[in-house]
């Protein structure tokens, strides 16, 4: 999020013509603030062409797909303006709208555009028809459809807490609110959520209706909200609904953070997403109001991501099961969520740590989240998407034009407009530089105006020239942020590490052409100086490669490495490797790698070399036969843009770790089909992975989910007839606290002239976990084998593995 300083703030609020006395009641904040992106413009060939596709593809292809998708309707119908009886999907899909107006408005205020403004007005007419006299403004319970959505309940705020969504719903509204108000001077839509946000002041409370946000991100709205009418109720009741949160209500648990008083958590649980808004939360009412407790717990809970549950790409939330963290160092890469919202947020919570704190190890782990896990989120194109962003896939994943649930969609067109606002920072005569990005920047400090000029080709060179152009002589201090990576320490922690033997990096910083004279103070270099027009600074932070490993405790990453050069992570993928294949790679830890800028590959980038072998298994042995190839890296961000295939981010440096070419068995070869529609879990069946137990989700598995009782098929049609007489078949279970069990019972049937018969089973048929059940059967001559399968009453099932002899 972006705020203006307080002394740009006043001089804002009152040519906006808000109340005078608002600033005034801003006695505490962030001891940082950031520059605001209006005045950071940037103009390099890395951010400023993403920036610009958000603006041009993104954002009109958002609100298309908002208007496609009923989404527009939804406010329509609660205005009475549209009289059918229906609705969309989710009790949450107001929030689109909201994002994607946000998102414009930030781009507005980059770049004027008269046609979208004026779309952006007939929206917010729609949207302020749609809300109630009293100011709520909650679609689906308005539009008063004949069959009301579940989730939302028979009453106002009855399923807060649960699914109902409608305080997540105001806290979007807010954000939306802000944005379009800072960037045109409209008060259309700040007046219908100054409308709404009285309601709930008057609502919640303690005394009153005792209810906590079910999905987090009010807190933030009502602090952003608080900043722009100095009403002090709208921070108070932020607090409220942090301080609400807690043990002892139906809805409290781990999932959204209430299992304990929110000073009392000092882990990451629950929903990576709910969990990262709440952080981000808590830190704006800490910078508020001084809350010590506050910083405390978010101290610790950042400890606990940083140490033992963030991913490499900077992504946060380790587990499909409730979009969740998962247990210290529970990090598998093929089921990896890491959700492009849990991204975003992730970089949200971070940037408030550094305005807290002014160390440069939160802007680390924001750089890592920015360019890697989050960007990965959106296509090179713009208008294709990642929910998930896994660091592994044998196909099964690719990018989505749309979904239903689109919130990562969204936020993505809201986040990328404000990314110039994370590239400074100022307290007093202090000027912090973040990330080096080309960029022109207009600063006010107290000893004067001063023009920062970054000239750069970061990510993909470590060198960049910052030119200090102050409006007269100024003395003040500039704290240049120099990299954890370029100082051999990728991460604050021992999550990841350099592998043994990397050489240390010599960084340079030359003011106007001398070695600099500076001190480090928590991760910066700082020069204090009287600066004078044209002074330069120039940077060099060595791109050289770097081979990461992993704690020994994240068991998916043991004898692999990561490749890391700059900010940027990489990844092995299907198009750049022999065969389309990358799973069965293995390179030698000590391989030499070297990096060749390639222009004309995905809009141009810097890719990695380096010598490998590809292993494959062979009929009647365990040897593997190895045959040597060139392996070829590029950024993790740009991977699935040329179809689904096969990606890595930790790549095999002992044949243990690699997943060898498969022997091309009956089922390998085999066409299959399934009374599923999702083809992307075929290859489950017969890619031949040996499955650690039942529950193992560290690669592609098969299920039914979330069908319950049903009577189901899956089915090989052979490449030629063959005569069969067994078949095994691993089960998938993730109990307890997943969907899926072992089936209640299953048979096998053969086609024989056309019709399936049932085999003559001499064995039974077994339900065990954790291991191969096997069916003997008289010998059969067919083309085709088929497995029924009854579910258990109130559960699915899945397969991990079917083999077929």
């Amino acid at each position: 999020m972006n705020f203006f300083s307080r002394k740009i703030l006043i001089v804002w609020l009152v040519c906006l013509g808000v109340a005078s006395t608002a600033p005034a009641q801003l006695k505490k904040d962030y001891p940082i603030q950031p520059v605001p992106f209006t005045q950071v413009h940037v103009s390099d060939s890395f951010w400023a062409p993403k920036i610009k596709v958000n603006a041009d593809v993104s954002i009109p292809y958002t609100l298309e797909q908002c208007r496609k998708t009923g989404r527009i309707d939804n406010f329509l119908r609660a205005a009475g303006k549209l009289s059918d009886d229906k609705m969309t999907e989710y009790t949450f899909d107001d929030t689109d709208l909201y994002k994607v107006i946000e998102g414009a408005s930030y781009s507005l205020q980059v770049q004027k555009n008269p046609e979208l403004e004026k779309y952006l007005d007939t929206l917010i007419a729609i949207i302020g028809a749609a809300q109630e006299k009293d100011g709520y403004l909650y679609t689906f319970r308005t539009m008063k459809t004949t069959h009301p959505h579940p989730w939302m309940g028979a009453k106002r705020w009855e399923k807060e807490e649960d699914l109902s969504h409608e305080l997540y719903n105001s806290g979007h509204l807010f954000e939306a609110a802000v944005a379009h108000y800072q960037a045109t001077g409209k008060k259309t839509l700040l007046n219908i959520a100054i409308k709404n946000a009285d309601l709930l002041v008057s609502v919640f409370g303690f005394g009153k209706e005792e209810r906590f946000p079910g999905h987090q991100i009010v807190e933030t709205g009502l602090t952003r909200m608080y900043r722009v009418t100095g009403k002090k109720e709208y921070l108070d009741l932020a607090k409220f609904f942090l301080d609400v949160r807690g043990p002892g209500k139906p809805n409290s648990g781990e999932y959204n953070q209430s299992y304990k008083k929110v000073t009392e958590q000092h882990e990451a649980v629950g929903h990576a997403v709910r969990a990262a808004y709440m952080y981000t939360g808590m830190a704006d009412v800490a910078a508020l109001t001084g809350n010590q407790q506050y910083l405390s717990a978010i101290d610790n809970i950042w400890q606990d991501v940083v140490n033992r549950k963030l991913y490499v790409t900077g992504g946060i939330g380790a587990t499909g099961n409730g979009e969740a963290f998962g247990q210290p160092y529970d990090l598998p890469n093929m089921s990896a969520y890491a959700e492009t919202c849990a991204a975003i947020a992730n970089v949200y919570w971070n940037s408030r740590m550094f305005l807290l704190h002014g160390d440069a190890k939160y802007i680390d782990v924001m750089e890592r989240t920015l360019y890697n896990g989050l960007l990965s989120g959106v296509s090179l194109s713009g208008d294709h998407f990642f929910y998930p962003n896994p660091l592994a896939s044998m196909g099964q994943h690719q990018r989505s034009a749309w979904f239903g649930c689109a919130c990562c969609i969204s936020n993505m067109t809201r986040f990328l407009p404000s990314m110039p606002g994370y590239v400074y920072g100022q307290h007093a005569d202090h000027l912090y530089v973040n990330l080096f990005v080309g960029n022109t920047a207009d600063i006010t400090l107290p000893a004067g105006k001063v023009t920062l000029t970054q000239r750069t080709n970061y990510p993909w060179d470590g060198k960049t020239e910052i030119t200090v152009t102050p409006a007269k002589a100024a003395a003040f201090a500039l704290h240049v942020r120099i990299p954890g990576w370029a100082q051999n320490k990728p991460v604050p922690g021992h999550l990841y590490v350099d592998a043994p033997g990397t050489p240390p990096k010599k960084i340079s910083i030359l003011l106007n052409g001398q070695p600099a004279e500076y001190r480090l103070e928590k991760g910066y270099a700082v020069l204090e100086r009287t600066w004078k027009t044209n002074d330069k600074v120039s940077l060099d932070f060595p791109m050289d490669i770097q081979k990461l490993l992993a704690d020994s405790l994240v068991e998916a990453d043991k004898n692999r490495f990561a490749l890391q050069r700059g900010p940027i992570m990489y990844c092995l993928e299907g198009p750049d490797n022999k065969d389309a294949s990358v799973q069965h790679i293995i390179v030698d830890k000590n391989a030499v790698v070297k990096a060749v800028y390639k222009p004309s590959l995905l809009n141009g980038v810097t890719v990695l070399e380096m010598d490998g072998v590809s292993a494959s298994r062979q009929l009647n042995s365990t040897a593997l036969v190895k045959s040597h190839q060139t392996v070829t890296a590029i950024p993790y961000y740009a991977w699935a843009n040329r179809g689904a295939g096969e990606m890595t981010v930790w790549i095999p440096y002992e044949e243990a770790a690699a997943r060898p070419k498969p022997i091309p068995t009956i089922a390998a070869k085999s066409k299959v089909s399934a009374s599923v529609p999702n083809k992307k879990m075929y290859m489950a069946l017969n890619d031949q992975f040996e499955p650690k137990d039942s529950k193992d989700n560290s690669t592609l598995y098969f299920h039914w989910w979330p069908k319950q009782g049903t009577l189901e098929w899956v089915q090989y049609d052979f490449d030629q007839e063959y005569t069969i007489s067994s078949s095994s078949v691993y089960w998938y279970d993730d109990g307890p606290f997943g969907g899926c069990r072992v089936p209640a019972s299953w048979k096998l049937y053969y086609k024989s002239a056309g019709e399936w018969v049932p085999v003559k089973n001499v064995s039974g048929y077994g339900t065990a976990k954790d291991q191969y059940n096997a069916v003997q059967f008289d010998p059969v001559k067919t083309s085709a084998l088929k497995m029924e399968v009854q579910l258990p009453a109130e559960n699915a099932a899945g397969i991990q593995e079917w083999i077929v002899q």
